[in-house]
């Protein structure tokens, strides 16, 4: 019975094979946003560039370009949670703690969005 068992299993192995189309390509981010529906979770990974406005040489806008979006069904963004949460936890037993850009109490505080869409974060 063991022997059959054995066989069964052999049988059902599943063989993945990963590929890069023609058309790959990697996109650098140093953010993301996004937001979920009932149905989705969407990330989009964005890039800043500084440039000057106005005749002040301290008035200042940053241009957030949004380089590409990725869209997840919520199975698919918890095991990427999981996934992500270990690979974190790795680098920091491998590096050390990954350090924070500021400390939390110099964050400014979240302002509500004027967003008028009705799905939250979506872009």
């Amino acid at each position: 019975m063991a022997e059959k068992d054995d066989k069964l299993r052999e049988s059902r192995k599943v063989k993945i094979e990963f590929y890069r189309p023609d058309d790959f390509k990697q996109v650098y981010s140093i953010g993301a946003i996004g937001g979920h529906s009932p149905y989705d979770f969407r990330i989009g990974f964005y890039n800043d560039s500084p440039r000057a406005f106005g005749e002040q040489p301290d008035s200042h806008v940053i241009e957030r370009r949004v380089e590409t979006e990725v869209i997840l069904t919520p199975l698919a963004a918890l095991e990427l949670s999981r996934w992500l949460n270990q690979h974190i936890q790795d680098y920091e037993n491998m590096f050390g703690p990954i350090s924070k850009m500021q400390p939390a109490s110099e964050k400014p505080k979240a302002k509500p969005s004027k967003d008028s869409s009705e799905i939250q974060g979506y872009i």
